[in-house]
């Protein structure tokens, strides 16, 4: 275990995250995803972790390996078309990561994802946090309409309030 980052996630907490991702942040992020996903077929679920336990830690779990995670845990991948898309901040490392389902990653290249995730990092870094996250989901909005337009019945499956952990 990299003892850096061990720290970073031993200073880190939920008190310090909420800080960050306030309720009212949480609530602008979760009217966007409602608002975006009116034009797509896509499902965003966005999910931010404070810090990772020591276990976790101990077993090297990076961040892209617990998005993964949290995409199967919170059913990500069980959307009709599997369109299901997964924005995860460990806010420890410092670190976005944008998981697709297979319907998206056939369509869309793993380097776009990362863009979004670079340019959400830029906002968190400036400390802002509510800017960022919609501006991630506007950006992955962009490209499931550009992949998946909305049809005339575009059921909500996954709920769009993010979740902090």
């Amino acid at each position: 275990m990299e003892l850096r980052r061990f720290w970073r996630h031993a200073l880190m907490n939920p008190l310090k995250a909420r800080r960050s991702f306030s309720p009212a942040v949480l609530d602008a992020i979760g009217r966007e995803v409602a608002a975006q996903e009116k034009r797509h077929r896509g499902e965003v679920k966005f999910i931010v972790e404070a810090e990772l336990t020591t276990a976790q830690l101990w077993r090297g779990l990076g961040s892209r390996d617990r998005a993964r995670e949290l995409f199967a845990q919170h059913g990500v991948w069980n959307t009709e078309e599997n369109t299901g898309v997964l924005i995860y901040i460990c806010l420890a490392d410092h670190r976005v990561e944008v998981v697709a389902d297979r319907g998206i990653t056939a369509r869309v290249p793993e380097s776009e994802w990362r863009e979004i995730c670079r340019t959400m990092e830029v906002h968190f870094r400036e400390a802002r946090f509510e800017e960022g996250g919609i501006a991630g989901v506007r950006a992955v909005s962009e490209i499931l309409a550009q992949h998946f337009p909305a049809r005339e019945r575009n059921d909500n499956e996954l709920p769009d309030r993010p979740v902090l952990i």
